[in-house]
């Protein structure tokens, strides 16, 4: 229940709850004003039409139970219709209660609305650089707003901080490996090399790959954690084909067969980013998988959403390992020195792309062994 519908509900009580209580206060008063007092119990006489009858009388007595039970009764009807009309009204009294604690709330709670809707709008826009700016008056409204905007600075600046920190040591780390590239490279191509410094060049070219690898992941992992401010229409399924054409080489190199169903699933965003979506995707399940296995890609849409779905067969995955898989750095099966299997960061790279873009990721282990792993995008009209 909403704080507006909380506050109308206590008033309604609270009137309710006095209401009962005065009402049957009322009906007590009634009650008891309405029994016979001292000196009317036993009257000298009793007038039936027109007749006093005087206790001596033998009819005397019924008609004494005759008042008696004429008083009784009215006596009933009376705190009855105390009862029936005092509750018609506390219920009326209620429902009017009700009725002013809701506007009595949205009143006060206006305020409030407006800083939500700024933080909304600052939330789902991923601008770290948007603030509430609330100009209402000085009092508590205001003081959540402003500690809310300084907690957006703060974040804002550490954001910052963290992105320029990676961008800047990727930077200058890409410099030297790609000079050590080049000279082992050339070293390794002189006619007067022996076969140990060809292995040993082989060997520290496979460590340079993954180390760029490494970088470039990176990058890719900073740049998907900033918000998609350009969302551009495009379709899923010619970003899908369009890597799948690349990685046919890596696929018949790994004997792997890519089966595709691919229909038409329209979105919006950041298509680069999308692309290295789906090449993590396509590429972890080419190379985490055995020699004469299966990949099968497919994409659709749904009402509101997109689909890519990315199965493979390979090594069975536990289910208590399923969520790691997308935290950076994470590898199953203790595969931690296979450079060219990866950096360890394709899954994370995917999850924060997809999330940036305002979907979701799930994995599930198969059966037969490997992993099915489910993006869902927001799908755009076209």
């Amino acid at each position: 229940m909403s704080v507006r519908f909380r506050f109308a509900v206590a008033c309604c009580t609270v009137v309710l709850y006095i209401g009962v209580l005065l009402v049957a206060g009322l009906a007590l008063l009634v009650r008891q004003s309405l029994e016979p007092r001292d000196g009317l119990r036993h009257p000298e006489y009793i007038r039936v039409a027109y007749v006093y009858y005087t206790p001596e009388h033998s009819e005397y007595r019924v008609a004494e139970q005759r008042v008696a039970q004429v008083r009784r009764v009215y006596q009933a009807d009376t705190v009855r219709n105390v009862l029936v009309v005092g509750g018609f009204a506390v219920l009326v009294a209620a429902g009017v209660a009700m009725a002013s604690g809701w506007r009595a709330a949205g009143w006060t709670l206006r305020p409030v609305r407006e800083v939500t809707a700024s933080a909304r709008y600052v939330a789902q826009s991923h601008d770290l650089t948007g603030r509430i700016t609330y100009t209402g008056p000085d009092d508590e409204v205001k003081e959540l707003a402003d500690i809310v905007d300084a907690i957006l600075a703060r974040l804002a600046r550490s954001f910052d901080s963290q992105r320029r920190f990676v961008a800047n040591a990727s930077h200058e780390l890409r410099t030297p490996l790609t000079i050590n590239r080049t000279l082992v490279d050339v070293a390794v191509r002189r006619p007067d090399a022996t076969e140990d410094v060809r292995r040993l060049g082989e060997s520290l070219l496979l460590v340079n790959t993954r180390h760029e690898r490494l970088i470039d992941g990176l990058l890719a992992l900073t740049e998907g954690e900033q918000a998609v401010l350009d969302r551009r229409p495009f379709d899923l399924t010619d970003v899908v084909e369009h890597v799948l054409d690349l990685a046919g080489e890596e696929a018949g190199e790994h004997e792997v067969t890519i089966h595709r169903l691919l229909d038409p699933a329209p979105t919006a965003g950041e298509p680069v980013l999308v692309e290295r979506l789906v090449q993590n995707l396509v590429e972890n399940a080419i190379r985490h998988n055995h020699g004469g296995g299966q990949v099968w890609v497919s994409t659709r849409q749904r009402a509101d959403r997109v689909e890519l779905v990315v199965a493979n067969t390979g090594l069975s995955v536990p289910p208590y390992e399923i969520e790691t898989i997308f935290e950076p750095f994470r590898r199953l099966h203790g595969d931690r020195l296979r450079s060219d299997r990866g950096s360890g960061l394709g899954l994370s790279i995917v999850r924060v792309v997809a999330e940036a873009h305002g979907g979701t990721v799930v994995a599930s282990s198969r059966e037969e062994g490997g992993l099915t792993i489910t993006v869902e995008l927001p799908r755009e009209s076209p």
